[in-house]
């Protein structure tokens, strides 16, 4: 039991590092209040974080 739970900590770590976890909430949020839209790709959904990074320079610190 203790491994299984180990196991899980460290999925859940290493979704959370690599943003795997994030695209997931995004699918789900866009589900949610686009239900008829089609979700976009994993591809798409980082293009789309990358430019709204970028219009948002003031908060970057380099």
């Amino acid at each position: 039991m203790r491994i299984r739970h180990w196991v899980r900590v460290v999925r859940w770590y290493l979704r959370e590092l690599t943003g795997e976890a994030e695209y997931d909430r995004h699918c789900e949020r866009h589900r949610r209040h686009h239900p008829l839209a089609p979700v976009p790709t994993r591809r798409e959904y980082q293009v789309l974080r990358t430019r709204h990074q970028e219009a948002r320079t003031h908060s970057r610190c380099c």
